[in-house]
């Protein structure tokens, strides 16, 4: 099979191809950081993997440049995962957003009389499961991973949140009002977790929208990890001096 071929075939890899100051040529990067081809030198195969292994996880494709040798990093990856802890009104409406901006939903709640397809249509799988045995049948958690913990359960909340700040997650958020957060602080300080790993915590959970509905509180927490994958703050376009959209060269 060509380099191409297994290219297409992958669900990620980065296909690095030397388009200028160099003889033509190409190197597969998959996720472990294991590879097919050369581009013909150590230290550009070197430079490749490194940016192979920062854009596909980034999900995007871009040119970069080592000395005189330009690349073009081509990217290829599955829509984002947000992890929903709860089978609660606020993930079904999160659900409908998701699935909106092309992400794959997925609802984890062990109370199986909440989590069913009747109430989350919209879910790419509904997991019945504590939390270590929903990360494990979903694969676990990789870089391209997002996750919202949405119930006021301490025993769910808890255990959710020791796995998720504990993996390589690209953002966690939690519901719940600044006092609950506090509380929920307070216990995983109690249960031996970092001040490091809780800081990691996006909490109270979404941007500021002053939402009051399911929809609008979907909405704000959408917004929010949209811009946490795109490396924005999620501020207001009008106030901001930079470019709107960012473009691979």
């Amino acid at each position: 099979m060509s380099l191409q071929s297994e290219f297409a075939a992958a669900e990620r890899a980065a296909l690095v191809t030397v388009i200028a100051g160099a003889p033509h040529a190409k190197l597969l990067v998959r996720p472990d950081q294991s590879v097919e081809g050369t581009l013909g030198s150590e230290d550009l195969d070197a430079a490749a993997v490194t940016f192979a292994e920062e854009l596909m996880w980034a999900e995007r494709s871009e040119r970069r440049e080592v000395g005189d040798v330009s690349l073009f990093v081509d990217v290829m990856a599955p829509p984002p995962r947000l992890i929903m802890f709860g089978a609660v009104d606020f993930a079904g409406a999160l659900c409908r957003m998701a699935r909106a901006a092309d992400w794959r939903p997925y609802v984890i709640d062990p109370r199986g009389r909440f989590a069913t397809r009747e109430r989350f249509p919209d879910a790419e799988e509904i997991i019945v499961a504590w939390p270590e045995d929903a990360f494990a049948r979903i694969g676990g958690i990789d870089r391209a991973t997002y996750i919202a913990v949405l119930t006021h359960d301490p025993k769910l909340d808890d255990a959710a949140l020791h796995l998720a700040l504990r993996s390589e997650a690209a953002y966690v958020g939690a519901m719940g009002s600044r006092r609950a957060q506090e509380k929920r602080r307070e216990r995983l300080l109690e249960q031996g977790m970092t001040e490091e790993e809780l800081a990691r915590v996006a909490a109270p959970i979404g941007l500021d929208l002053g939402g009051l509905t399911a929809e609008e509180t979907a909405l704000s927490i959408m917004a929010e990890v949209v811009a946490v994958r795109n490396g924005r703050s999620g501020g207001r376009l009008s106030g901001s001096s930079g470019r709107i959209h960012e473009v691979g060269t």
